[in-house]
């Protein structure tokens, strides 16, 4: 089924879902991820090595290295990964609010990595964002 182009459609629609799981992000050479028995929410391969999203819990249990706790919000409207000016908009709300954000993009949803501490409040912020339209 393919996914909502149409930007005011897509913000008013956002329905943010906040994950109760902390994560991080790690980098490791492409020697030390071979050796990991291990399952990542997220792999990304770049030449400087392999970056992992991983859970915290499972970060520590291997002795991961990392700087920085994260909380995942789920973009629960089902966007098109074609759509245009959807994450702009969203960015731009936390952005203007002193939140960072690390996105990642999948095949139905967006999800949003924010500062553990700041998870709370940038869901609020994402809420008001699509009460808006």
């Amino acid at each position: 089924m393919p996914g909502i182009k149409e930007l005011d459609v897509l913000l008013g629609s956002i329905k943010p879902e906040l994950s109760p799981e902390e994560f991080v992000f790690c980098t490791l050479s492409n020697v030390a991820f071979s050796k990991l028995k291990i399952k990542p929410l997220l792999i990304f391969h770049e030449k400087e090595g392999v970056t992992l999203i991983i859970s915290k819990k499972l970060a520590d249990k291997e002795s991961l290295n990392y700087s920085g706790v994260w909380s995942m919000i789920t973009l629960t409207v089902h966007s098109d990964l074609s759509s245009v000016g959807f994450l702009a908009a969203i960015s731009r709300k936390l952005a203007d609010n002193n939140i960072s954000v690390n996105v990642v993009s999948a095949y139905c949803h967006d999800h949003l990595f924010v500062p553990a501490e700041e998870a709370k409040k940038a869901v609020q912020l994402l809420i008001e964002l699509s009460y808006s339209r």
